[in-house]
């Protein structure tokens, strides 16, 4: 068959098309920097959304009770009934944005980014995100025992999850994406960007492999930068003494000791939110009412205590202040308080446990601090040690990720004389507790059984599950000047070369039409079939995942055709290397403790975190 007459190749063709080349060959560029790309935008938008409801929240604050700051020290000035009915109305304020969204949005689908990253396709839906948030917005900003990190998550992971469906990513990425925005959300919550990229990775991904781990710092260093752009760069915690240092090596013995009070305690944490939740749901009162009586209790506590009101992160900076507070009203406080955290999460609030559990592990550290500083020989241990180790041990007992908890409590406090106690008190702490209690905080946001039943489908994926179809394509008789236009209209380095009926023929390397470029008079008259690679790599629809990754170990592309056999050779899509790795990267990764627990049942649903 002749080649069709065709135009001579344009003149502007050539030149765009040494370009094109120049920049393939200078920048390398592939899918892994394509992903980070794509991670730092959304790093950028976690951070800056994070700022965002940061002054939303602040602004509400200020409607609810007239005075600036923080909610200990708004709360503090306020009447008696005022602390009692400020609660009570965010909570029915809470509830009711739930109750409407509930109403307006009638199609049931889960907003839990974790689910959506580890079990789901990564799509997490909008209009009940930011129902969530709303209502969220309304229990932080009336003084629930809650965190802001929950929403701050959500927030970012959804604007995540928009931006990867309006870009068509495939499956994998998606979810890898959604995972980048939860990491942004971390890290803009508590300045900490190696903690929340460990955070996702430990948690959630429960891998640190590099073709996830590499965005999820992408992201989070992104985020974290942004936050500091607008509200600065200093550690969240930060103790008001001298360099800590322990004085004598046998005073890591009652830091041992406290990671083994810290895993005995954090289980029965979690005991007493799932007891909450239970007698909240045996009300059967709609959302409005059960959240305004959750609310009511957090104020009838804040009328004796108001340092219940908020997510306790001031309670925190006094204790490590040396302020004058005595033991007896710091045992008060913490019992009020996990009150009051049981009381706002039980009646189904939307918001984060994050900083809560910080604050329990604060007072437990600084409760036991009192009692080894009058038993201990000697000069005693320093006092604030204890506070910060405990806030970490607390945290990896009800987490079980002791490597995030390290991590991050090194980064929130920037003092690197706390790292040796921190690091055997956090590895106790989680030995410990998971020996009680194997479900961790968020094993509930996993699903049932969900975590095994995803780990069979990852074991049985094959290329077809992952490929994707219809890709870029020239006809064998194609002229030089349709090759050139197809390499310039699209980034890839291959162009797939097809015959009658789509059989596969071959494909053209972007460095092949090299020699052609300074010769307009040869270009105008080659087709594809003279210059395509007859032995080009490809995989079938039935090879596993492992067999498509030993194709691309000889190959240097991003992406193998997919034919429906090698007998029949009939082009169907294309299967990118990215897709591959992590796809694999999720069947090798050993189910944690977290995972386990969603198998057995044992779990403790969170609301907003999960």
């Amino acid at each position: 068959m002749d080649a069709p007459q065709g135009p001579r190749t344009g003149s502007w063709l050539l030149p765009l098309l040494k370009l094109r080349i120049w920049v393939a060959e200078f920048a390398h560029h592939n899918e892994t920097q394509t992903t980070l790309f794509w991670a730092g935008i959304i790093g950028f938008l976690g951070g800056a959304s994070s700022v965002v409801f940061r002054q939303l929240t602040d602004g509400l604050l200020w409607l609810f009770t007239h005075r600036h700051g923080g909610h200990v020290e708004a709360f503090t000035q306020l009447p008696s009934w005022q602390r009692l009915l400020i609660p009570t109305v965010g909570g029915f304020l809470a509830g009711s944005t739930i109750l409407l969204g509930a109403r307006l949005n009638r199609k049931k689908s889960s907003t839990d980014y974790m689910e959506a990253i580890v079990l789901g396709q990564g799509e997490i839906p909008a209009r009940s995100s930011f129902v969530k948030i709303i209502s969220a917005a309304f229990s932080i900003s009336s003084g629930g025992s809650i965190g802001r990190e929950g929403p701050l998550v959500q927030l970012s992971a959804v604007l995540s999850s928009l931006v990867g469906r309006r870009l068509k990513f495939s499956t994998t990425q998606l979810r890898l994406l959604v995972a980048c925005g939860a990491a942004g959300g971390i890290a803009s919550a508590y300045n900490a960007p190696i903690g929340g990229a460990l955070f996702v990775a430990e948690i959630i991904l429960g891998t640190l492999a590099m073709e996830s781990f590499g965005p999820l710092v992408f992201a989070s260093v992104v985020a974290t930068l942004t936050v500091r752009q607008f509200l600065g760069s200093d550690p969240l915690y930060e103790i008001a003494m001298p360099v800590v240092r322990l004085t004598s090596n046998w005073e890591i013995i009652p830091h041992l000791l406290l990671g083994v009070v810290s895993g005995l305690a954090a289980p029965w944490f979690l005991r007493g939110l799932r007891a909450s939740e239970r007698l909240f749901a045996a009300t059967h009162l709609p959302p409005p009412a059960r959240l305004a009586l959750g609310g009511l209790i957090v104020g009838a506590l804040a009328v004796w205590y108001p340092q219940v009101c908020g997510n306790g992160y001031s309670v925190i900076n006094q204790l490590l202040h040396a302020e004058n507070l005595l033991w007896p009203t710091v045992l008060a406080v913490l019992v009020f308080k996990l009150l009051a955290t049981a009381a706002t999460f039980g009646s189904g609030a939307v918001g984060g446990v994050f900083t809560p559990t910080l604050f329990a592990g604060a007072s437990l550290g600084y409760l036991y601090g009192v009692v080894v500083r009058i038993v201990w020989p000697g000069s005693p241990p320093v006092a604030e040690v204890f506070i910060l180790v405990g806030m970490g041990a607390f945290l990896a007992g009800t987490t079980h990720a002791p490597i995030m908890a390290i991590i991050m409590l090194f980064e929130m406090t920037l003092d690197y004389n706390i790292i040796l106690p921190l690091m055997l008190a956090c590895v106790v702490a989680h030995y410990t507790a998971n020996a009680i209690e194997p479900a961790s905080i968020y094993s509930e946001s996993l699903k049932r059984k969900g975590a095994a039943f995803m780990r069979q489908q990852l074991t049985g994926l094959r290329v077809a599950d992952l490929m994707k179809k219809n890709p870029v394509t020239v006809p064998e008789i194609s002229p030089f000047n349709q090759i050139a236009e197809s390499f310039l209209t699209n980034r890839f380095n291959y162009l797939y070369v097809v015959g009658d009926g789509r059989k596969f023929k071959g494909a053209i390397s972007l460095h092949d039409v090299k020699n052609y470029l300074n010769e307009p008079e040869l270009a105008s008259i080659v087709i594809a079939r003279d210059i395509v690679r007859d032995e080009f790599p490809t995989v079938s629809l039935d090879e596993s995942l492992s067999d498509a990754l030993g194709v691309f170990s000889r190959h240097d592309g991003e992406r193998l055709p997919v034919t429906t056999n090698f007998e029949d050779r009939t082009l169907v899509g294309s299967i990118s290397k990215t897709d591959v790795l992590l796809a694999l990267s999720e069947q090798s990764k050993p189910l944690s403790s977290t995972h386990e627990a969603a198998v057995q049942g044992e779990a403790v649903e969170v609301h907003g975190e999960a």
